[in-house]
This record gives structure tokens, C-alpha cells and sequence, in this order.
């Protein structure tokens, strides 16, 4: 019964692996991340380019049976959603002390397998990237569990998130804080294409396909 069919590839699906989108009462088409808002709605893959393709070529006409007009950046709209909702999970988890800062602290974080996830900002040295996935991957050489690592984000978006500046490498630690931030960030990270490597790794901490159905 969870399973619905998306407009652009006719492929059924879980709702976690999809978008939902109504039309809004000035004919707009609306994405409903957290699937609760009323009135007839359709599904979309989770990816950017579904969502471009279905708004490029007006599917949502035939599938909401109205003539809606999606904006022109939808995607990119979907985009920004998904992203504010990461920062902002990311946010809290900082208030609740669940976020180490600094390259030695993440990798710290990391070989002692406290860490959930890594970021590394857009502006990241290859160098201080490089030492943190060689404690990612002796941390599952060791037997200790897999610790995805992404970046999604500016040095300036990570640092207001942060409340920090110059923020290049957080680690986010594990608990529910931080299986929170995860789903966020996978969410956005299978939206922009996603790492087949570190989806792979993502799927070894389980609990992440209901990512849409928690974003603010």
C-alpha cells in the first residue's frame, strides 16, 4: 500500500524513494515533502532530474486532472527544500553537542566510531579530506561500521549551520540526533545524483528511507 508510481519513469516505488507534489489554489505545482497536505497529489523519483523532466514536459497537468503551471525552477526549488532541511537538522544536532569540528576532531570522531556521517565543504583541501577517509576506511577495516562522508555544502552554508566560521570538516556523532541529520542528508545527496560508493556505505546504517516524510 506504500507503494506509489511515478509520472515521469511509470516505475512503482516506496514513498521514501519518491516526491509528492499538489497543485496549490493558484495552479502551482507544490512539493509536498512531508506528504500531508490535502487534495489530489502525484509522485515523482526523488532525483532532480525527474522532477526537471515532469516540470519541462507538464506532466503534473494529467496526473493532478488540472492545469497546473509548474514553475520554471522547480528543481531548483526542491533542491533549496531539501538543503534547508539538512542545515537545519544539522543545527540542532550542534545544539545538542552532537557535531565535532576541525579536521583532528573529525577524525577522531571517526577512528573511534563515534561518528554517523562526515561533511567536508565544497572548499575542502584534498589533503584533509584524504586523511579522514583513510579513518573511514581503517575504521572498516577494523570491523568498525561504515561512515559515510559527503559534500553538499559550502564552507559558508556549513558555518551558519554551525555557528562557526571557516567550518571545512564536521563530523555529526551517532544517536538520534544524528540518524536524523543522515536521513536529511541522503535525502539531498539521492536528489543531486548521489555517491553509488557512499550510498552503499549509507545503507549499512539502515533507518534512512523515511527521510522525506521528517523534513520540515
Amino acid at each position: 500500500m506504500n507503494e506509489r508510481t511515478c509520472i515521469v519513469t511509470r516505475r512503482t516505488g516506496e514513498q521514501g524513494d519518491l516526491l509528492r507534489f499538489v497543485a496549490a489554489p493558484d495552479m502551482s505545482v507544490v512539493p509536498d515533502l512531508k506528504r500531508k497536505l490535502p487534495g489530489r497529489g502525484c509522485w515523482v523519483t526523488a532525483e532532480r532530474v525527474h522532477v526537471e523532466e515532469a516540470a519541462r514536459k507538464n506532466l503534473f497537468s494529467r496526473a493532478l486532472k488540472a492545469k497546473v503551471s509548474p514553475a520554471p525552477d522547480l528543481g531548483a526549488m526542491v533542491d533549496r527544500l531539501l538543503a534547508q532541511a539538512a542545515l537545519g537538522s544539522l543545527g540542532l544536532a550542534r545544539k545538542a553537542g552532537d557535531v565535532a569540528l576541525g579536521a583532528a576532531k573529525v577524525e577522531s570522531a571517526v577512528r573511534s566510531g563515534k561518528a554517523m556521517l562526515v561533511l567536508h565543504a565544497h572548499e575542502g583541501a584534498a589533503d584533509g579530506i584524504r586523511k579522514i577517509d583513510q579513518a573511514r576506511r581503517a575504521v572498516v577495516h577494523m570491523g568498525g561500521p561504515a561512515i559515510p562522508a559527503y559534500k553538499l555544502f559550502s564552507e559558508a552554508e556549513l558555518g551558519l549551520a554551525l555557528g562557526g566560521t571557516n567550518v571545512i570538516h564536521a563530523a555529526v556523532l551517532a544517536g538520534d540526533t544524528g540518524r536524523s541529520v543522515l536521513r536529511r542528508v541522503v535525502a539531498l545527496d539521492r536528489y543531486r545524483g548521489g555517491s553509488p560508493t557512499d550510498l552503499m556505505l549509507v545503507a549499512a546504517t539502515g533507518d534512512h528511507d523515511d527521510a522525506a516524510e521528517e523534513m520540515e
